[in-house]
């Protein structure tokens, strides 16, 4: 089936490409996508583009660093940048967690899938879709299976025929096969819906 599919979608492009290139440390990059990823949870790509480039702008043109958030006032900041209260909420405790230490962003690249998704949701405002969101556009680790995603369960519901949106258990059975390349295989997944995230 997956084959199948992979060669109806044809060649992907290469998701590197699209991050952006700051030229900071790691933990800096680690950073500003977890600030990206909680702007943009629950929104069109246009319109999290819009809210970010108001953030950004209100610190110069980049993204601002944790010891800004904290140092900024909530309020203002959420209008400033058109951010809901939760997302304004959701900044701070990933500020938080990086100026104490909770969260060290320069040790994630060497930390197993499982610890990354561990250390991410305790933020507030950061849970598993965005971690393995993270994992795979991120951090580029190439065998994460997001179950809970909905285009991911339309899309294999859709390629193997199934009477319904398939269950987590569902999903890792099919997706079994797939090891060690379970990421390429949900990118093909979801450009058969023509949605691919970010």
């Amino acid at each position: 089936m997956l084959a199948q599919l992979i060669a109806a979608v044809g060649p992907l492009d290469d998701p590197r490409a699209r991050r952006p290139a700051d030229g900071g440390s790691a933990g800096d990059e680690h950073y500003g996508a977890l600030v990206r990823s909680i702007v943009n949870q629950q929104l069109s790509v246009r319109a999290g583009a819009a809210i970010y480039g108001r953030l950004t702008a209100r610190f110069g043109g980049r993204a601002p660093t944790p010891v800004e958030i904290l140092a900024d006032d909530p309020e203002q900041l959420r209008a400033a940048a058109g951010l809901s209260r939760a997302k304004a909420g959701y900044l701070r405790s990933l500020a938080e967690h990086v100026v104490s230490g909770e969260l060290e962003l320069e040790r994630l690249d060497e930390l197993t899938d499982e610890q990354v998704i561990a250390e991410l949701v305790a933020v507030k405002g950061l849970g598993v879709w965005t971690a393995h969101m993270f994992l795979m556009f991120h951090l580029q680790r190439p065998d994460v299976l997001p179950v809970g995603d909905l285009g991911i369960r339309r899309a294999i519901e859709r390629a193997y025929e199934l009477d319904g949106l398939p269950d987590a258990a569902t999903i890792e059975e099919i997706a079994e096969p797939w090891r060690p390349q379970r990421t390429l295989a949900c990118r093909y997944l979801w450009r058969s819906l023509h949605n691919e995230p970010r």
